[in-house]
């Protein structure tokens, strides 16, 4: 039935099993009956729809229908010219050449001073946003932090002169807290010097029971093989430098000026915590540390400045920033090619940028390579070689270090993008035939396939190992992704279906059986509250995740054939798509209708993704061939 969403008789009697099943816990449970009853409320609803359906085609519709309907275009016209006018208002300024980029080595966030800068700006925002239970909380925790510092610094001190005066009782009371890092090594080495004065001074019975007491747990800790045989071997000999191992000793004061100057960098570091602000005089003597106004509020200002400034597009009109969740982004509609990338030898089936910078693309082939191409200059920067057959898809990590590739061989490859050689970090096996899709986890330490197999697999990418599989699906995953938390895989199939598991129970959790054709993509927008399909019924549908429902439809392309044809999501407002007529299709979010067309390529367009910190789109092709594409002023839109 069209846009029937539901779960199959099989999958109803298996998901009542599961949630009649005390092993599974509860919230699994809820979220098996909230896709049960999702379902059961869309098919009333679609039934009703199609009864009207067919009702409508036996009458001739009410006049009212008719302004229903001119009032319904006019907001569309609306919709359109809004984007349209939007869209203009950014004029492009291309890359900035020479830039500092916002990297990790601009200041440690681990540094006593920056993070107690952040505190005193934390708390200022929230005494001026009269969130005065919040400060007073955040005051008490941070004071309790500081006293704890105050009392490691006295107590290294105390370390210090102990082991200076050979007051070895005060120093093992000291060492029965952890000041240091590897505080069993220096207890260790603590505890040679002090065996080694017993032996100094013939205190042989102290040293005995010492080395029995004291020493032997610790004998994993040596220095080398045979210095524990050694401090065994001094309670026979008439002195220290008798044994091989301390043949160069110094004696008692040298040894214990080298314990004084070991814990001396462990003194320097704690002394900064000397002059930090007394967070028990802090409402009495704000001066003690001036905090600018609103400095909070004037670094995040500053920090929005920066990504208008760098981004490619400025606004001719300041713009009004509604979150601060994600990265500015100047809103365009691509409707100019701006390079053509030739190089691979077949066609090319799928393309992305490579981290959330994009400052390169991977595309892969038919011809069994993987091309980098570097996205301001347009030119290849590399190939990578190594699969025995076609490459299905690509994804990469965050921050552009590794890519992962599906082929045809049966294997996803992971390959290092840090070096200049772009190497293959492992091969990752377990698909009996052609991988079709690939996908890195949000967390960066998984992926999950799928393939001609039927199976749905996760695997760790820092072991290689494979970590569960998701069995349910009647013919092959088209595509597998994961949803923004990172709990959810969702997966398309070849069987009409789209499929939610949920991770630690490897679980099924909601089956979508709307589409009449194979479903060729599934896509999650940011924060992931719509679901993006394609379909072979030659439509791309949007979904809304929560309750489970059909919101729209797009059409205009082609999706009918023995292709991959995907779409995705690009900005808030736009989706993207690939078509087998060739052409690259936009659409409107809200409304569903076409915006932009984008006619290049001379074969099928697999697919086109989008990348918001290079407000570009790329495209890839059976004509062997990618395309990029972008704003260009001088250009009208469609």
């Amino acid at each position: 039935m069209s846009g029937q969403l539901g779960l199959k008789s099989k999958d109803s009697a298996s998901l009542r099993l599961a949630t009649s099943n005390p092993t599974v816990n509860s919230s699994l449970q809820q979220n098996v009956i909230d896709a049960l009853q999702a379902s059961t409320d869309t098919t009333k609803e679609v039934t009703v729809a199609e009864k009207v359906d067919k009702d409508s085609s036996e009458h001739v519709a009410p006049k009212s229908g008719d302004k229903i309907a001119d009032s319904a275009e006019d907001e569309s016209t609306k919709r359109r010219k809004s984007l349209i006018a939007l869209a203009t208002s950014n004029h492009h300024v291309a890359k900035h050449v020479s830039c500092i980029r916002p990297t990790e080595d601009i200041f440690d966030p681990e540094d006593p001073n920056i993070r107690e800068d952040i505190i005193r700006m934390v708390m200022q925002y929230l005494s001026d946003g009269g969130y005065n239970a919040s400060k007073t909380t955040l005051y008490d925790e941070a004071n309790l932090k500081w006293h704890e510092r105050e009392e490691h610094v006295v107590e290294v001190k105390r370390l210090k002169k102990a082991i200076l005066e050979g007051d070895w009782a005060e120093v093992d009371k000291l060492c029965a807290k952890p000041l240091i890092k590897n505080q069993k090594s220096f207890l260790y080495a603590v505890y040679k010097q002090q065996y080694l004065e017993y032996i100094e001074y013939q205190e042989m019975q102290k040293a005995f029971a010492f080395l029995n007491k004291r020493m032997k747990p610790l004998e994993h800790l040596q220095m080398n093989p045979n210095e524990f045989k050694d401090l065994c071997y001094l309670l026979t000999a008439k002195a220290v430098r008798d044994a091989p191992s301390f043949k160069n000793w110094e004696g008692i004061g040298p040894a214990r000026q080298f314990f004084y100057l070991s814990i001396e960098l462990l003194e320097k570091l704690v002394e900064q915590f000397q002059n930090l602000l007394n967070f028990e005089n802090a409402d009495k003597d704000e001066g003690t540390v001036h905090v600018p106004p609103s400095r909070l509020l004037t670094l995040l200002r500053q920090a929005v400045a920066y990504q208008i400034e760098f981004s490619r597009y400025h606004p001719r009109v300041a713009p009004r920033i509604n979150t601060l969740l994600q990265d500015y982004t100047s809103f365009i509609i691509p409707n100019a090619i701006r390079a053509t990338l030739v190089g691979h030898q077949g066609n090319v089936k799928c393309v992305g940028f490579v981290g959330q910078e994009g400052r390169e693309i991977i595309s892969g082939s038919s011809d069994n390579t993987l091309r980098i191409w570097d996205t301001e200059s347009s030119k290849e920067i590399g190939v990578l070689e190594g699969h025995e057959s076609r490459i299905w898809d690509v994804s990469s990590n965050k921050n552009g270090s590794v890519v992962s590739s599906a082929s045809g061989d049966g294997t996803i490859k992971l390959w290092d993008m840090k070096g200049s050689k772009h190497i293959c970090i492992t091969s990752l096996s377990g698909h009996t035939s052609d991988v079709y899709t690939v996908k890195f986890h949000p967390g960066d330490n998984h992926v999950v396939s799928g393939g001609y197999d039927k199976i749905v697999r996760l695997y760790d990418v820092n072991t290689g190992q494979l970590v569960k599989m998701f069995s349910g699906h009647q013919l092959s995953v088209s595509k597998t992704i994961f949803n923004p938390l990172g709990n959810l895989i969702i997966s398309g199939s070849k069987d009409n279906t789209i499929k939610f598991w949920d991770i630690v129970s490897g679980l099924c959790i909601r089956t979508i059986t709307s589409h009449l054709g194979e479903v060729t993509s599934v896509e999650m927008n940011a924060n992931g509250t719509l679901l993006l399909s394609s379909s072979k019924d030659n439509s791309n549908r949007l979904w809304d995740v929560r309750m489970g429902r059909p919101i729209r439809k797009l059409k205009g392309h082609q999706n009918t054939s023995k292709n991959f044809i995907r779409a995705g999501f690009a900005s808030d407002s736009l989706i993207v798509g690939g078509s087998e007529d060739g052409i690259v299709y936009i659409w409107d979010q809200d409304t569903g209708e076409v915006l932009q067309r984008l006619r290049k390529h001379t074969g099928i367009v697999y697919s086109a993704v989008w990348n918001a910190s290079q407000s570009l789109l790329v495209s890839c092709s059976d004509d062997q061939t990618l395309n990029t594409w972008w704003y260009d002023e001088n250009c009208p839109l469609d």
